[in-house]
């Protein structure tokens, strides 16, 4: 089930403009570029921006959402007729074939349960063709970016195009071991309607992330700094692994990293996808 703040239509409509700031969609344009694929699936599209962006460029692209007032908002995007739009997880995908599926933001740390995530990996490696690509992102839990999501560095209040001021603000609820709990509360000024959306996300180091790639049968091929939180991600790249029993690295080594340049300052990243 998704959380209110995209299933609720609402929240969900509010969503963009409260992250007007995507640059860091940036790299996996460049990515879809660099590895010349010309058929993306993107998991958890959220309101579609990477979608409509990709589909401007000519690029095939199946934006998947499993929170339907979110999508709403997608289809209403310049290019969104361009998309093709699937309600759901991967698990309700028609049969396809793409060069490259690509998971922005928090998508992979959405999947709290091993299973869960073993599940994804393994239906993302039988979409992908044999040289395709699987390109996420994921916090360093070194970092623990957490301690700042609070009101005091979370707190914004925007102004719609039809004048609705709306207030909004994060705090973590909960932390238990690796499972981060927060809440993102908005004010409506226009009638005061408050309401409340709260989500949970896995933390994963490199190791374990990369030992749940090979055991879905993907290999990791690089490991890359966000160019908007340097230093705070991890950006996999994974291919399909030829031969899934092929010795692997350990648990505690790290693939090569190619370092992005700085394009942005670090921002509250607890509610984007």
């Amino acid at each position: 089930m998704a959380d209110p703040i995209f299933e609720n239509p609402r929240l969900a409509a509010i969503y963009d403009p409260f992250d007007p700031d995507r640059s860091d969609l940036d790299a996996y344009e460049a990515m879809v570029a660099e590895f010349g694929a010309s058929s993306v699936l993107d998991v958890g599209c959220g309101t579609g921006t990477l979608a409509c962006r990709l589909a401007a460029k000519g690029v095939t692209v199946i934006g998947l959402e499993p929170a339907a007032a979110s999508l709403e908002v997608a289809r209403a995007k310049a290019w969104a007729d361009k998309v093709r739009w699937v309600c759901g997880t991967v698990m309700v995908l028609p049969p396809l074939t793409v060069d490259l599926v690509t998971m922005t933001a928090n998508v992979a740390q959405v999947y709290l349960t091993d299973e869960e995530w073993r599940q994804t990996l393994l239906k993302v490696r039988e979409v992908l063709n044999p040289e395709g690509r699987l390109v996420f992102e994921t916090r360093n839990p070194a970092v623990q970016a957490w301690r700042n999501w609070n009101r005091e560095h979370t707190y914004a209040q925007i102004e719609l195009v039809n004048g609705e001021r709306v207030q909004g603000w994060a705090e973590v609820t909960d932390v238990q071991g690796p499972l981060v709990s927060f809440r993102w509360t908005y004010v409506f000024q226009s009638d005061g309607a408050t309401f409340t959306s709260d989500s949970t996300l896995r933390f994963r180091t490199l190791g374990e992330v990369t030992e749940s790639l090979h055991e879905a049968g993907l290999r990791v091929d690089d490991v890359r700094d966000a160019p908007d939180r340097p230093d705070r991600e991890f950006v996999f790249i994974a291919t399909p692994n030829a031969d899934p029993w092929k010795p692997h690295k350990s648990r505690d080594s790290r693939p090569s990293c190619r370092i992005y340049p700085v394009t942005k300052p670090s921002k509250f990243e607890g509610g984007s996808r």
